[in-house]
């Protein structure tokens, strides 16, 4: 097997990328960089990582596996001759762990002065938890996203690790190697990127910081217009035990709305915050008396803002997406698309999932540059699997 950088169609293409191998945010946003064409190079450790890998973990998609034991100095040094060639290194570790193994910012940037030094974490690199393990759920609590989410006003609920890992973490992370990059072309230096799931994630809530400072905002879960306090936005069952997802916000939608529920003549002042209840009661009903599929029906080409909420296994069939090639099927997986688009330098998929840590080794370190890889491979710096 003989491995070709350069296969990636995206506007990345030609980027090269060094990944220390993690888990969560830091592959997420590895793969989001070799969907849009960049050349990653994924260094996992032998036997792999915990809670990840295989032909189904459609994060580790687009880049080839190396497993280099980084307690060994042979090790060590072929990541910084990976790195002397990279624009990119991206590690998640905790904070000091790169610079026990000899390739924090520091020696990196000594090997390649315009390389990109990414660091995904939850806390950040500074702080009083800076050293301290968490996970998503800890991360959005303390920056005050967790306690609004939910419409249950006894307890908040959490929408998986979205806003946390992926929307606070690897998005900004991406965000930050990409301005990082575009700074290095002009300055001709390289820098580190600190990017934090707790920064990442106060970033995501800054509408709701805005409505706070503005009066606007009650800091309680189904009060405000977002959060199903509103009954024009908020989610109901159909007959079927199935629900809608109604999001009439502006007057003129939800006009729209209550015409094709059926409701205009009897329906409450939706601009009397004392009707809301009211108005509560009569969209439940009125949703009730319907399946799902016969509302989708007709709601079909409306501007009600109202929306089938459907499981991810429906999502992949439905017309809008399926009309967008929003998912694809390949390698026998059905899977997002990479995202965004683009006019001229379209994103492709290239290389599924590895099946096992360190199954590239020798082809991807040849493709890379690396000399006398059986040497390596014979020491057990590096494994081959």
């Amino acid at each position: 097997m003989t491995l070709e950088l350069g296969r990636g169609t995206g506007p990345l293409r030609g980027v090269k990328v060094v990944e220390l191998a993690g888990i969560g945010p830091g592959p997420h946003a590895c793969m989001i960089l070799a969907d849009l064409g960049a050349d990653v190079i994924r260094v996992d450790r032998p036997g792999g990582q915990p809670l990840t890998g295989g032909p189904t973990d459609l994060l580790n998609r687009g880049r080839p596996s190396i497993a280099l034991d980084l307690k060994h100095p042979d090790a060590i040094a072929t990541v910084l001759d990976l790195v002397a060639g990279a624009d990119v290194l991206v590690e998640g570790l905790r904070p000091g762990t790169t610079e026990r193994l000899g390739l924090g910012p520091a020696a990196c940037l000594s090997r390649n002065p315009r390389l990109v030094y990414g660091r995904m974490t939850g806390w950040g690199q500074d702080g009083p938890l800076a050293t301290t393990a968490g996970h998503d759920l800890g991360y959005v609590a303390i920056t005050g996203a967790l306690h609004a989410m939910g419409q249950d006003k006894a307890r908040p609920h959490f929408p998986g690790n979205l806003v946390g890992d992926f929307g606070g973490g690897s998005t900004y992370l991406v965000i930050g190697i990409l301005a990082a990059l575009l700074e290095a072309r002009v300055s001709g230096q390289g820098q580190v990127v600190d990017a934090a799931i707790v920064d990442g994630t106060a970033h995501l809530n800054s509408m709701a910081t805005g409505f706070l400072a503005s009066g606007l905002y009650r800091e309680e879960r189904a009060a405000n217009l977002l959060d199903g306090g509103a009954p024009f936005y908020d989610v109901y069952e159909t007959a079927d035990g199935r629900h809608l997802a109604i999001g009439a916000l502006e007057p003129k939608f939800y006009d729209e709305l209550v015409r094709l529920l059926g409701i205009s003549e009897t329906v409450p002042d939706r601009n009397d915050p004392a009707q809301h209840d009211a108005l509560r009661r009569v969209l439940t009903e009125a949703v009730a008396a319907r399946t799902q599929a016969e509302w989708v029906e007709v709601f079909d080409g409306s501007d009600a803002c109202v929306a089938p909420v459907v499981p991810l296994s429906e999502a992949f069939t439905h017309p809008h997406l399926a009309a967008r090639g929003t998912f694809v099927d390949r390698d026998g997986i059905t899977q997002p698309a990479p995202a965004p688009r683009f006019s001229r330098t379209g994103a492709t998929l290239t290389t599924p999932p590895p099946a096992r840590a360190g199954q590239d080794t020798r082809e991807a370190l040849t493709a890379w540059g690396v000399a006398d890889v059986e040497t390596l491979l014979s020491s057990g710096a590096a494994v081959q699997v």
